[in-house]
């Protein structure tokens, strides 16, 4: 029987302070901070589930977490004018397909879990790439965030394809996520 809690799940937890505190973080390099502490917990909450195993509260804090912070982070960067709210939505629409599905398969009483797949991993790259373009002020920020959406639609049918092959609901990383060390 899994545990509730591990370690994993305390680095996991961190995530939900940092997505609480970047709106109110101005400073280019305390921002950047922000991210790097992000994807840190991301990348050794991961390792540490592989290495001793995940627990039950990790499975949903994980997902929960994650999306947390991009919503928080991408409203702020919504709030500045720099993308257009359809460009905002599009780095988004992995995470709130996710989001749905889960919601959905949860109402419904169906839980499933799918391993985390290369496109789920590239759009979190992406995601956080954006980020760090957005805070650097670079050029790059719009071309990397329609990249992002291009990918999450892929990440979206990947996931769709995968759970109609298993023969599921689809929830896309929601519980598997933490085993493959990939925010969901």
């Amino acid at each position: 029987m899994k545990p509730w809690v591990t370690w994993a799940d305390v680095l996991t937890a961190l995530r939900v302070p940092l997505a609480v505190a970047f709106p109110f973080v101005h400073h280019p390099g305390a921002q950047l901070a922000v991210v790097a502490a992000v994807a840190a917990t991301d990348f050794f909450d991961g390792m540490l589930a592989r290495r001793f195993g995940s627990s039950r509260a990790g499975a949903v804090l994980d997902p929960v977490a994650d999306k947390l912070f991009m919503a928080t982070a991408f409203l702020t960067v919504a709030r500045s004018g720099r993308l257009h709210p359809i460009e905002i939505v599009g780095v988004l629409t992995r995470d709130i397909v996710a989001a749905l599905a889960f919601l959905g398969a949860w109402i419904g009483r169906r839980p499933a879990t799918l391993p985390a797949r290369a496109g789920g991993k590239a759009v979190t790259v992406c995601q956080l790439l954006t980020l760090v373009a957005f805070i650097a002020d670079s050029p790059l920020v719009r071309p990397l965030a329609w990249a992002t959406a291009a990918i999450g639609l892929y990440a979206i049918w990947d996931y769709g394809r995968a759970a109609t092959r298993a023969g599921r609901s689809v929830i896309p990383e929601a519980t598997a996520a933490r085993e493959e060390g990939e925010t969901p």
